[in-house]
């Protein structure tokens, strides 16, 4: 599970801004919001342009600092804060597996260039590396059960050509390690990154608006299960939709979604902008059950504050 998350120096966040999930002194009233004495719900509310959604996207910059080897041309962006004079940010995550402590830093230059990495293991530096100096230390992997791995593969593997001029090959060497070493299978790096691939971000904005025809059709596929339909229905119910719901398969073999009347309507050309943003809203919610982090941003964009403390309670 994940216990502290810090970043500095990213978007609008120039100075230091750190969640600590293990701080539940002030959650005694709040139990069901508690796992394992670390937060596991909560609310990060505040006024417009006051940096939720950044801290969102900050929280899940490791998992796509995770994504396999990219060619990437350097580039400027917003990424670094517009404030200041430091040329990268830095990340920091704290994970509890089973009693272990996983420490993973980094510090980045841009959305897709690294300048080191960083990995503690109960306090034990495992391993560091750093992309400018090449400045590294691996002298500690044999706590991560990856001591027999070969490090000149890695650095062989650094040193590819470059496809365009003023490109870089950026592989977190984390990365690496995971995909070529034989980790036995309650090894701390497989559960991290386990963890990882699961976190999600779920954005209700107007974009989501668009091309209700183009939605998904694994969660139409869903719906063609009864008791899934039941559940979608009872959904928009408890939300103050009052609707029955049939959904029905057209000669063309595409299912096809309708609400119940004598004569069928269908959903998605009748169905109001906080109807399609609530489906939206659920059908995300769905494909992301089994996520670690799930960050919810935006969730009222397009509800009435009663229905926004609906979602809330559902």
């Amino acid at each position: 599970m994940l216990k502290r998350f810090e970043v500095t120096n990213y978007k609008n966040f120039k100075e230091k801004i750190m969640i600590d999930f293990s701080n539940v002194d002030g959650y005694q009233f709040s139990t069901d919001c508690i796992t394992e004495q670390l937060i596991s719900k909560m609310i990060i509310y505040g006024r417009n342009a006051t940096g939720k959604t950044n801290f969102g996207k900050a929280l899940l910059d490791i998992r796509d600092n995770l994504a396999l080897v990219r060619f990437v041309r350097n580039q400027e962006g917003n990424y670094l804060n517009a404030d200041s004079a430091e040329e990268y940010a830095e990340f920091a995550y704290t994970f509890l597996f089973d009693g272990d402590e996983l420490i993973y830093k980094y510090r980045k230059r841009s959305e897709t260039i690294l300048l080191d990495e960083e990995l503690l293991l109960n306090g034990i530096r495992c391993f560091y590396y750093n992309f400018d100096s090449l400045d590294a230390d691996f002298s500690n992997l044999k706590y991560l059960d990856a001591d027999t791995v070969i490090i000149e593969r890695y650095m062989q593997s650094m040193a590819l050509p470059e496809e365009n001029e003023g490109s870089v090959s950026m592989l977190p060497f984390l990365r690496w390690l995971i995909n070529n070493t034989a980790l036995p299978g309650d090894s701390v790096l497989l559960k991290l990154d386990d963890f990882i691939k699961r976190m999600v971000m779920i954005t209700v904005g107007s974009s989501m608006m668009n091309g209700p025809r183009r939605m998904n059709e694994s969660f139409l596929e869903m719906l063609t299960d009864n008791d899934a339909l039941k559940d979608f229905e009872e959904f928009l119910n408890i939300m103050g939709i009052a609707c029955s719901l049939v959904i029905k398969q057209l000669p063309d073999g595409q299912n096809q979604l309708y609400f119940k009347h004598e004569q069928l309507l269908p959903f998605y050309e009748n169905a109001s902008s906080g109807t399609i943003a609530l489906t939206n809203l659920y059908r995300r919610f769905e494909m992301g059950k089994t996520a670690t982090v799930m960050y919810l941003d935006e969730f009222d964009a397009f509800y009435h504050y009663e229905m926004s403390e609906n979602i809330i309670k559902f």
